[in-house]
């Protein structure tokens, strides 16, 4: 499962969910699903995201370790 930061790193701008998207190109909705982890962004939308917060990518997303050991079983 892929983790993120988006929410944490949108409210220390004073960002909606709406202004985010806007900002990104996507919708509003796309944003809070990817909060909420029930989508996980693109490579491409993954980068956008990093790049507007001028933060390297796997700063805001980070692969939870726990599936990957139950995945090489």
């Amino acid at each position: 499962m892929v983790k993120n930061k988006i929410k944490e790193k949108r409210i220390e701008q004073h960002l909606t969910q709406e202004e985010l998207a806007h900002a990104v190109g996507v919708t509003r909705q796309t944003i809070h699903a990817i909060e909420s982890e029930k989508y996980t962004a693109s490579l491409e939308l993954a980068l956008i995201l990093a790049d507007f917060f001028k933060t390297p990518v796997e700063h805001l997303f980070t692969l939870e370790r726990k599936h990957i050991h139950e995945q090489k079983k």
